[in-house]
């Protein structure tokens, strides 16, 4: 059984620390082996520069990864992470991202990801990262 949007939306609202919520992300679509967050621009989210900051960007694909484990399970299941590498490609500067985590691999106690973040409206790949978790429940 599929998360669905509503549900994914809710799974967000409980499951996260205030800080991670206060990111604004939301649930743009879900399926069986994924999800696509969407993190809007912020002046707040921008380091020195005006690019949108590394920190933001790697709270949001590990955020994605556990909608996607839930969409796939078609719950929330209790996880954590267990591993987490990230390579930023360009700077996303006043645009919303969208976080694109894909499940490679769903087992029983562990799940691989890979998550794709690119600014709205381009298809060009801002920042790239993979995401291990150890299921717990």
């Amino acid at each position: 059984m599929t998360l669905t949007l509503t549900a994914a939306e809710q799974l967000l609202a409980d499951n996260f620390a205030p800080w991670v919520l206060d990111l604004g992300l939301s649930v743009a679509s879900v399926d069986g082996a994924g999800a696509v967050l969407r993190l809007p621009w912020s002046d707040r989210l921008a380091r020195e520069g005006g690019g949108l900051s590394g920190q933001a960007l790697m709270a949001a694909a590990d955020t994605a990864t556990v909608i996607a484990v839930a969409a796939a399970r078609g719950g929330f299941v209790p996880m954590t992470t267990v591993q987490q590498s990230i390579s930023f490609q360009r700077a996303v500067v006043g645009s919303d991202v969208l976080v694109h985590a894909r499940l490679t691999r769903a087992g029983k106690r562990m799940a691989f990801a890979d998550i794709t973040m690119t600014a709205e409206g381009t298809e060009e790949t801002a920042a790239h990262a993979t995401a291990v978790y150890a299921l717990l429940g």
